[in-house]
């Protein structure tokens, strides 16, 4: 028997076989290399989507800090300018005792509020009496008669202005108030030594802006004085004669605009290489100044785009791989059968080739399955990574809100300790002591707001106990009748029945209630017969209402729509935090808060409340709950 002969191949065979490679390769390099292309750019887009989130978060709070910074101060110039002894010190021919003790309460003062300097001008810009007056570079007899502050001052009774202390050299703002029609001018000088040291631990790049472009204050102190744009030589000029800056010769700050962007810069650092960071400003309500914040990319952006390459490239190399493999599945099938009926030998020898070949294919899928479980890992190990950056995101947000509703009872404390001050000036004691009472509460409060943040941090439930109503209702109302009355608006009260009990959070129900009020009061603000009610009443079979009417604009349906999201507001100063946190508060309770239309006129806020069983009901405790002891019931008032 004559064995069959083996296949010939045509000469250029190997030639073709090794061309088709080749160009299969080369396609296949050309879609990994498109794929990673593409999705670096998606991944960055999303990196950089995600960080100007958080940026304009920061922004917001950042603007929020220097702002409560600034009003800290803003009244101290208006209650001074009123003391009969300052007033007195300016005059003609103060005595040295006189002005002594002046210097000396001056140095108090400014000791207590951090603020930089205090000193009392004559109308002849003479300074008379000074907290530094016994210091090195005392301001008492300096003229500061060109000063813009004084000339504000003594023409429209108060003026501002920020700039280089012609004693210290020391850059600040200059808050000034008239004494009296015309008998001299009060002067306190605010620094930001503080603000900008909290910027530079915080890694990002802050600064403030005047609406000339002038850098005012600023994270890092080579920044100061330097100008976001061109200053033209006549506001130079002006700037120089009245000393507003000394010297200084406001050169262009190092931000240098990458094309084809709009708020990405490079930031210049001296020597070292220049760095890319991103850049978004917004105005401080109050001034004309602007914050900007520069938000450093560093690895961020990068790490995205290169764990986006791998990812597209792995996946597009695995496909071309099995579009490859099949392929050639295919051609080899087709030259297998062909072959099949002429040359059978050749078949038995095909086969054992081709098992051999099927055993490497196994063990190049098994080792692409294990690749395939590595991404895996990887993946999951990312999704952990960005739930920890949700719950960070989180965290920050609550800070946010937190800063925002210790607002209230700050406000309370303050109007508490002036009216305190005033009593105890004319000898009303005993109703000094119940302001200070009542600073108590509300330092107790603070600290109650407090421990919510450290109980966020641990995930802790909320709590759900009965309080009294009449309880919340009482200490709500003590925050805002004395704003209510100073504006003329009537609160009309149906407190309801004053055994009623509720379940929920005694100190956090009522700040959402003062929350309500407080708004209820803006919206009537300005308006012909302006009224607040508030109504508790039962509802359905063990569930309580508790609303807030007001006679103001009311509330569109596209308002109510979006009146309890984040950050959306319709006041030019507010955070859009108060009734987003206030829902959040009443549904940790086991209630609802809804907005509502009034027919008469103006807009209902009704917080649903379940009722606690009678069994609960503990007037001590419920009390206790509120941030105080048991008090008479709460009386309908007008």
């Amino acid at each position: 028997m004559i064995p069959a002969s083996d296949p010939v191949e045509a000469p250029g065979a190997d030639a073709q076989g090794a061309n088709r490679r080749s160009l299969v390769l080369l396609a296949s390099l050309v879609a990994i290399l498109l794929a990673a292309w593409g999705a670096g750019r998606v991944a960055e887009r999303w990196a950089l989507a995600d960080l100007r989130r958080t940026a304009q978060a920061a922004l917001g709070l950042q603007v929020g800090a220097l702002r409560a910074e600034m009003q800290k101060q803003a009244s101290l110039p208006l209650a001074l300018a009123a003391d009969p002894e300052i007033a007195a010190v300016a005059g003609a021919s103060p005595s040295g005792p006189l002005v002594a003790s002046v210097n000396r309460r001056l140095a108090q003062v400014a000791e207590a509020t951090g603020s930089a300097v205090i000193y009392v001008i004559r109308p002849d810009g003479i300074t008379v009496a000074a907290s530094n007056a016994g210091a090195k570079g005392s301001f008492l007899g300096r003229d500061y008669g060109f000063r813009p502050y004084f000339r504000q001052a003594m023409g429209a009774g108060a003026g501002s202005q920020f700039a280089l202390g012609t004693v210290s050299g020391r850059a600040g703002l200059y808050l000034s108030r008239r004494i009296g029609n015309a008998d001299g001018v009060v002067v306190v000088k605010i620094e930001f030594d503080g603000v900008e040291a909290a910027w530079r631990k915080s890694g990002d790049g802050v600064f403030v802006a005047d609406s000339r472009g002038i850098v005012l204050v600023a994270s890092d102190p080579d920044w100061r004085l330097t100008t976001l744009r061109r200053i033209d030589e006549a506001e130079r000029r002006r700037i120089r004669e009245t000393l507003e800056f000394g010297d200084a010769p406001l050169p262009d700050m190092p931000l240098f605009p990458m094309a084809g962007t709009t708020d990405l810069v490079r930031v210049g650092q001296g020597a070292q290489p220049a760095r890319v960071a991103l850049l978004l400003d917004a105005p401080i309500p109050g001034t004309e100044w602007r914050l900007s914040t520069l938000t450093p990319l560093g690895r961020t952006v990068e790490r995205e785009r290169i764990q986006a390459w791998i990812i597209a490239a792995l996946v597009t190399g695995l496909a071309c791989l099995g579009l490859t493999a099949l392929a050639g599945r295919g051609r080899r099938n087709r030259e297998r059968l062909a072959r099949a009926s002429a040359q059978r030998d050749a078949l038995e020898a095909r086969v054992r080739e081709r098992t051999l070949e099927l055993t490497d294919a196994n063990r190049l899928l098994r080792l692409e399955i294990e690749e395939r479980r590595r991404a895996e890992a990887e993946r999951e190990r990312l999704g952990r990574e960005l739930a920890q950056a949700g719950r960070l995101a989180a965290l920050g947000q609550f800070a946010a809100s937190m800063a925002h509703e210790i607002n209230q009872p700050l406000a309370a404390i303050r109007s508490y300790a002036d009216n305190a001050a005033i009593l105890v000036q004319r000898g009303r004691g005993a109703e000094a002591a119940e302001n200070t009472i009542a600073i108590g509460r509300l330092t107790d409060r603070i600290g109650g707001l407090t421990r919510q943040l450290k109980g966020f941090a641990r995930r802790a439930s909320p709590k759900r106990e009965p309080v009294a109503l009449a309880g919340i209702l009482r200490n709500a109302l003590e925050l805002v009748e004395a704003r209510a009355a100073a504006a003329g608006i009537p609160l009309v009260v149906e407190p309801g029945p004053p055994e009623l009990h509720v379940l929920g959070d005694g100190p956090r129900l009522e700040q959402v209630v003062v929350n309500l009020l407080q708004n209820a009061l803006d919206a009537v603000g300005g308006r012909p017969e302006p009224r607040v009610g508030l109504c508790v009443r039962e509802t359905d079979p063990g569930r309580v209402a508790v609303e807030v009417r007001d006679t103001g604009p009311g509330l569109s349906e596209g308002l109510r729509a979006q009146v309890f999201d984040a950050f959306f507001t319709t006041k030019s100063d507010g955070l859009g935090l108060g009734l987003a946190i206030a829902r959040g508060i009443v549904e940790d309770c086991g209630g609802s808060l809804n907005a509502l239309d009034n027919p008469g006129g103006g807009a209902i806020f009704r917080m649903d409340l379940a009722k606690a069983p009678i069994c609960e009901q503990d007037p001590a405790r419920g009390a206790a709950a509120v941030g105080g002891p048991a008090r008479a019931p709460l009386e309908a008032t007008t």
